[in-house]
């Protein structure tokens, strides 16, 4: 008899650690109120030009090529962020495998050196950055063809050699001339190479058109040297033709509409985003003043977005909130009230001033306070940070800010419905309690792609969610602080376009109990 009693006592023991329903309240599913997963697109630009970002120094060996890269993005992922931006191109070269354009110097220290043993620092990224669930974004230099960092010899590859008529010496710059459609042709066939062979989420342009205006040694202003191609233009005109300003400017806009219709023709999914300067022009709107991208470097930003010739506009505000003249909310929502066809505004943030032992050192509170001030401002949804080594050096614990403060909670990147809409994707899900966690077996009735899992767990009265790559079939919410699984649970599938499919809620103790919600 007292065996039999410890027995009862220990399988009660066993019940009770294991969360069976037998031992709490039943919970009603159909009643649940499942909360919906935040949206924001959270992203950090990784520059490569001049080793800003990676690889922290020219030759580095490919090891710790490859682990200086696994380390940022595991610190994008462990702050909640879910995209980057890898810059690939920085002046006609390749921190990728190209047969269009010489391997960079930034990444072996030798331009046309590749790396030794040899691998693919693109393939890896995206496989690294997918592995993670976050979406990579291919950034692009269209017309830089060498930058002032630049140490080594230009390689005979170089299109300084092989294309020498549309390569023009500009200051301490390397440049293509925009005005003419064989650098056009040359800069659209290097980034579509890349949309075709990489699985990139992403075409991404910063603020270089037409280079910013240098000064000889004398102080006189160097005018950019393309009056042989404007000449050309001008004897092909029938009718009016443009002033030369008027004519560099269309030279950018032609570029920009011919880039989003023809990655929209090869990938349809891959997102073109621009980063321009955040001002348009001086007096837009009447407070501002600064520098005038329209004019100095012949860039037309306002016309790409009003235009509708990107799905997300960037707009590099680069200004702290109380700068009168240069207003960070003033301008978002300039930018906003330009946004005709309600492309995602995703503005940039100067986030390394956090860290800059250069300039005026920001506290990190401005940056904090400008991701709240951009959830404040209607048509905004997210925010990418220049660049990743303000998050490396951590200054005024910046790290420790952004996680407990701005990203405490994850959040999928917006949807885009111009783009394609939800598909038919259903969820199938089973569970298994393990102690005070619960293990999900992840599949989709028709095993259609899924980008991330979104997982929602119920504990007492709160909610955890937790996003989860989708190649993952299986994964283990944790229990809670009382050491019992959570009471319900809620999973659905994103496809990559941020598109979420229907919601199976689940009572994790019994898997009879099934609810979907739409």
């Amino acid at each position: 008899m007292k065996n039999r009693f410890i027995l009862i006592l220990s399988f009660s023991f066993l019940l009770l650690t294991s969360g069976c329903a037998l031992f709490r309240p039943a919970i009603d599913i159909d009643t649940v109120v499942v909360p919906p997963v935040e949206r924001e697109f959270r992203a950090v630009w990784i520059a490569s030009v001049s080793n800003i970002d990676w690889p922290s120094e020219r030759g580095l060996p490919v090891e710790q090529q490859k682990a200086e890269l696994r380390t940022h993005f595991d610190l994008v992922q462990a702050l909640n962020m879910n995209a980057v931006i890898f810059q690939i191109r920085p002046a006609a070269d390749a921190l990728y495998k190209s047969e269009l354009e010489p391997w960079s110097e930034y990444l072996t220290g030798k331009q046309g050196k590749a790396p030794d043993p040899l691998y693919d620092p693109l393939q890896f990224a995206v496989e690294e950055a997918h592995r993670r669930g976050l979406e990579l974004h291919a950034w692009f230099n269209p017309f830089r063809a060498m930058h002032p960092s630049a140490r080594s010899e230009l390689d005979s590859t170089h299109v300084y050699y092989t294309k020498p008529g549309m390569v023009k010496e500009y200051g301490r710059h390397l440049w293509f001339d925009p005005g003419m459609d064989e650098a056009h042709d040359h800069s659209m066939k290097v980034i579509l190479d890349v949309v075709k062979r990489y699985d990139i989420d992403g075409v991404h342009l910063d603020d270089y058109f037409y280079p910013y205006k240098e000064r000889d040694s004398l102080d006189i202003l160097i005018d950019f040297p393309d009056s042989t191609s404007y000449a050309r233009y001008l004897d092909s005109v029938v009718g009016e033709s443009m002033s030369i300003d008027d004519w560099r400017r269309n030279n950018v806009d032609r570029f920009i509409e011919r880039l989003y219709r023809e990655v929209k023709d090869e990938k349809p999914h891959v997102k073109v985003g621009i980063s321009p300067i955040g001002i348009w022009r001086p007096g837009y709107p009447e407070q501002i003043r600064g520098f005038d991208a329209y004019v100095e470097i012949y860039a037309d930003a306002k016309l790409w977005l009003n235009k509708g010739w990107l799905d997300y506009f960037s707009p590099q505000l680069y200004w702290p909130i109380d700068q009168f003249e240069q207003s960070y909310p003033v301008l978002l929502r300039w930018w906003h009230e330009e946004n005709t066809y309600n492309r995602h505004l995703w503005p940039g943030n100067f986030t390394s001033r956090v860290a800059d032992q250069g300039q005026v050192i920001w506290p990190a509170n401005e940056i904090i306070r400008q991701i709240h001030l951009t959830r404040l401002q209607d048509g905004a949804g997210g925010n990418i940070h220049f660049s990743m080594r303000a998050f490396l050096r951590n200054s005024d614990r910046l790290v420790q800010r952004i996680d407990s403060d701005a990203y405490n909670e994850p959040a999928l990147v917006p949807p885009s419905p111009w783009i394609g809409s939800a598909g038919s994707t259903h969820p199938i899900v089973t569970s298994e309690v393990l102690g005070s966690d619960v293990l999900l077996t992840l599949g989709t009735e028709n095993n259609d792609y899924v980008w991330v899992w979104t997982v929602r767990s119920k504990y007492g009265k709160e909610w955890r969610t937790e996003i989860v790559p989708g190649w993952k079939n299986a994964f283990r919410v944790k229990g809670g602080d009382s050491r019992r699984p959570p009471s319900v649970i809620a999973v659905s599938a994103v496809d990559r376009l941020g598109n979420e499919s229907v919601t199976v809620v689940i009572d994790p103790t019994n898997v009879m109990r099934v609810r979907i919600i739409n």
